[in-house]
């Protein structure tokens, strides 16, 4: 592959970062990629969770101070659970960050489970309260 067709391609279809309809009525992303017929290969899917995981470790970071002196099963859940609340709504959790920044694992895993989201997520929840509480 060139890179001048790759410019060309690029300039031809634009980028966008989020999904959108495309003139043929599919849904589609970055440079023109119609993720509803084509999809993404695993390979990019595990490219894209990479810099998401990363991109919650960073968010982390800035949310406790201390983040980096957590246990890595403490650390491991907290990405976890910002990776698949996003930042915004991890943030919502105030009780169960404050817990953690007083270093009371314990009632941040109970902050953890008297939410709506133990409720949704069920299962997940339940291995990132033991991970919290237990390190």
């Amino acid at each position: 592959m060139n890179k001048n067709l790759m410019d060309m391609i690029k300039k031809h279809e634009g980028f966008r970062s989020k999904p959108y309809i495309c003139t043929a009525g599919k849904m589609t992303i970055g440079y023109g990629r119609n993720i509803e017929d084509i999809g993404i290969s695993e390979q990019e899917a595990t490219f894209l969770i990479k810099n998401d995981i990363n991109r919650s470790i960073i968010e982390l970071e800035f949310i406790f101070s201390d983040f980096n002196t957590f246990s890595e099963n403490r650390q491991n859940a907290l990405i976890d659970m910002i990776f698949n609340l996003g930042s915004n709504r991890f943030n919502s959790f105030k009780k169960m960050i404050k817990a953690i920044n007083k270093n009371d694992w314990n009632e941040a895993s109970i902050q953890a489970e008297n939410s709506k989201w133990h409720n949704q997520v069920k299962n997940r929840a339940l291995t990132i309260e033991r991970l919290l509480k237990h390190g």
